[in-house]
């Protein structure tokens, strides 16, 4: 079974800190090639993305002007 004494608020801090650390010191950071390379396709991406969120607000712009000129001619 666990430990049934109870730690001091600043006990807790102290091991999450610690622990913290160590975690950190596990990481594997990406070189600067990583980096570069990942900061280029997010922002192609992002591009691509622009332009077909873009073109497809013009299109169904026009389909809705169409639409409504169909409309207000067609009643009248």
């Amino acid at each position: 079974m666990g430990e049934t004494k109870k730690k001091g608020i600043p006990a807790k801090i102290t091991q999450f800190f610690s622990e913290l650390k160590n975690e950190v010191k596990k990481v594997v950071w990406p070189s600067k090639a990583q980096i570069k390379n990942n900061t280029l396709v997010v922002l192609t991406m992002m591009s691509i993305m622009a332009v077909f969120i873009a073109l497809l607000d013009i299109g169904m712009g026009a389909l809705l002007d169409l639409f409504l000129r169909l409309l207000g001619s067609g009643g009248q």
